[in-house]
């Protein structure tokens, strides 16, 4: 089953979080390097955002990924396996699933990650402080950074920095992953 992004939220948090930097649409779009109308439709909650184009939003605002793709969160939160906001790759066989952003006062995200052979997800450099730690549930990833990554098998955990180049790569049918993301 192929889940969508959940675009109001997108479109509410870019807007907001623009807003708070002062930028204009085109000041933006131009230093996250994607186009102007590409950024207006993502705040008019038509756009189809990829993962590489919200990172690269999330950096330039300077703030976690969950910022842009979560809505505030009851007390009590359940996700069920096949719920949450799912953003996928344009260029990999993988998807993000934000389990749970980081409250008020910490810094850290939480995701799933699936992943099929083919092509790496390729991820720039988060901003600055960013650490990435990754369980792998099923299959067998290779990831860290982009110059040195390393293979994992079921339950390996790594830990590296997420503010450098780096990548996930599924070597296996089905793999997946917890990530937490931590800011620093």
């Amino acid at each position: 089953m192929q889940r969508t992004a959940p675009l109001a939220t997108i479109a509410a948090a870019l807007r907001r979080e623009r807003e708070r930097h002062g930028l204009s649409l085109t000041e933006l779009a131009r230093r996250a390097g994607i186009a102007k109308s590409t950024l207006s439709q993502l705040e008019s909650g038509t756009g189809n955002p990829s993962i590489e184009t919200l990172w690269a939003l999330a950096v330039v605002l300077e703030v976690p990924f969950s910022t842009l793709v979560d809505p505030p969160a009851p007390a009590m939160r359940v996700v069920r396996a096949g719920e949450g906001p799912t953003i996928a790759s344009d260029h990999a066989r993988y998807t993000g699933t934000l389990l749970a952003a980081c409250p008020s006062g910490a810094r850290r995200d939480l995701h799933v990650v699936t992943g099929e052979p083919g092509a790496p997800r390729e991820a720039h450099a988060h901003i600055r402080g960013t650490v990435e730690h990754l369980v792998v549930v099923s299959g067998r990833w290779r990831c860290g950074p982009a110059d040195a990554p390393v293979e994992l098998g079921q339950g390996d955990y790594a830990c590296f920095p997420g503010d450098v180049a780096h990548l996930y790569d599924a070597l296996e049918p089905a793999s997946s992953a917890v990530l937490v993301m931590e800011y620093l």
